[in-house]
């Protein structure tokens, strides 16, 4: 017989539990927010990986530890991580903080639940079901299917997964812009055809991840039209320019595709992780692909409609609630404030692009049509010779110096990467609903600051 005295430490104790929880939201509310999204404090403090080790004594006893020690060990965990809350965490398509989205993912944390089934999600099947049916609207459709699940990354990854192999993906050329070029997607599909191959699905982007370009989404669904393709685009970072009614037409022809995935974790600060994916199909074509009908979660003689259960959606099944986090930032921001949150990060990157034109030592990739902001700093000791035979190598090995610099001062965050045929180069994301004029500045004048004297 299995003992009934309570487990050591708090368990069966609601008076202790409450006070833990209450001092570690009060850590979580003066480290990780207020301080973590203050423009004076570090946005990260760098620490070699041995030294942090030590720092947090990660290994695991048989004793447990006092309340004390444990609300230390909550401090030293977010005094050593990054703050991708800091109005200068410029490094992912990610940052900032929403409060209500921030309290949706404390009530869903604390909820525990999946969102599998109305029997234990009852609340969340409703929500997920109406949060989907507004970015469905955006997207232009009436109707259709959706899920929050991890649907976005890689498509070579996805053929893999599916044993499709990463050979069955024909890669099409993009222009100098980064745009995928649709006369080169006809005749991939020609030569695919004529290699005896099936073509069936294209993957347009609208917001790619370095130069935040936009596929030219009318002509390519005319080609699939004309072929009988499927047509998906990759909205995950682009998706959320569908609430502007000044930048949309960024995303024309959006509402031919018959599938779209879309982060509002990203340029919505919705918080991680935060995918839908949707599709215009209304025939249960995700249950009818991954459905396995297990009898002990969606047994069908229920006394509720068993349409409800949503976790045979997906391949994974078991899920966290993704929908209320949104739901709740929707509910207080409204869609004009969503609308504003991202025409403001417009105006930024403007005012960026701008700035950079002014000033010497900086030279952008192209101009944006989104908020990557992409360009090089030129050190003083490069300027003026760029007919120098070695000047792209010179300039390649800048960012990876300055990324460096700026990580281990903890002032900033700012990505970089090669693309293509050009060196490496910054990649500035405005999307942070905090960031203001001065961030910017101060982004230029620290760059000018620690590559003085390169």
């Amino acid at each position: 017989m299995a003992d009934s005295k309570p487990l050591s430490s708090l368990d069966g104790n609601p008076v202790t539990t409450e006070a833990l929880l209450w001092d570690v939201f009060g850590i979580v509310v003066h480290e990780a927010i207020r301080k973590g999204t203050n423009a004076s404090e570090k946005v990260c403090e760098w620490k070699e990986p041995e030294e942090l080790k030590q720092l947090l004594d990660l290994e695991l006893r048989s004793q447990g530890e006092s309340q004390e020690q444990i609300l230390e060990r909550c401090r030293t965990v977010i005094r050593y991580s990054v703050k991708t809350c800091h109005p200068r965490f410029f490094n992912q398509l990610f940052s900032g903080l929403d409060p209500h989205s921030l309290a949706g993912r404390i009530i869903t944390e604390s909820l525990n639940t999946s969102q599998y089934t109305y029997e234990i999600a009852p609340v969340f099947v409703l929500m997920e079901e109406e949060v989907l049916k507004k970015l469905r609207a955006l997207v232009g459709w009436s109707s259709g299917d959706g899920v929050f699940s991890l649907c976005h990354y890689s498509i070579k990854k996805g053929a893999a997964f599916l044993g499709l192999g990463t050979d069955s993906v024909r890669v099409v050329k993009a222009d100098e812009r980064g745009k995928m070029i649709p006369e080169d997607l006809e005749r991939q599909i020609s030569l695919a055809e004529a290699e005896g191959a099936v073509p069936f699905l294209v993957s347009a982007t609208s917001g790619t991840t370095v130069l935040g370009a936009f596929d030219p989404l009318e002509a390519i669904a005319d080609v699939c039209q004309r072929h009988g393709l499927w047509l998906h685009v990759d909205a995950a970072w682009g998706g959320s320019v569908l609430l502007s009614q000044t930048h949309r037409h960024l995303l024309d022809g959006i509402q031919r595709a018959d599938s779209v995935a879309w982060n509002p974790h990203k340029l919505l600060t919705a918080g991680l992780q935060c995918s839908a994916l949707l599709l215009q199909d209304t025939s249960n074509l995700l249950k009818r692909c991954h459905g396995s009908q297990a009898s002990y979660l969606f047994q069908q003689d229920k006394f509720y409609d068993v349409a409800l259960d949503t976790g045979d959606k997906v391949v994974q099944c078991g899920r966290r609630v993704d929908c209320l986090k949104l739901w709740l930032m929707w509910k207080a921001q409204g869609g004009q404030g969503l609308e504003q949150r991202v025409d403001r990060a417009f105006a930024l990157a403007r005012y960026l692009v701008e700035e950079i034109k002014k000033r010497e030592g900086f030279e952008l990739v192209m101009e944006p049509e989104f908020v990557n902001v992409c360009f090089w700093f030129v050190p003083p000791s490069l300027r003026g010779k760029q007919q120098s035979p070695d000047y792209s190598e010179k300039l390649a090995k800048v960012a990876p110096m300055l990324k460096e610099r700026m990580v281990k001062a903890g002032s900033m965050m700012i990505g970089y990467q090669p693309h293509g045929a050009l060196g490496n180069f910054f990649r500035m994301v405005v999307a942070n609903p905090m960031l203001t004029q001065a961030d910017i500045d101060f982004l230029l004048n620290e760059l000018e600051r620690l590559g003085q004297d390169l």
